[in-house]
């Protein structure tokens, strides 16, 4: 599966490199929704994709700091 794949890549990163990959995801999210608004999107479905991997992004912070 992808997500899990992701996910063990995401476990072996540093806080510091989890923080600078949720800026790029949340960087990348806005510009996507400024093209869906624009009407230049043609993939919607990579919105709920970018959302969701901001969510795991942010969970395996929050596990890392509670460790």
């Amino acid at each position: 599966m992808k997500s899990t794949k992701y996910l063990d890549e995401l476990n072996t990163k540093t806080i510091e490199q989890l923080n600078m990959e949720l800026a790029n995801a949340k960087k990348e999210l806005f510009d996507l929704r400024l093209k869906n608004a624009t009407n230049q999107l043609d993939n919607t479905s990579k919105i709920n994709t970018v959302r969701k991997n901001i969510a795991r992004i942010q969970t395996v912070i929050t596990i890392k700091q509670r460790a």
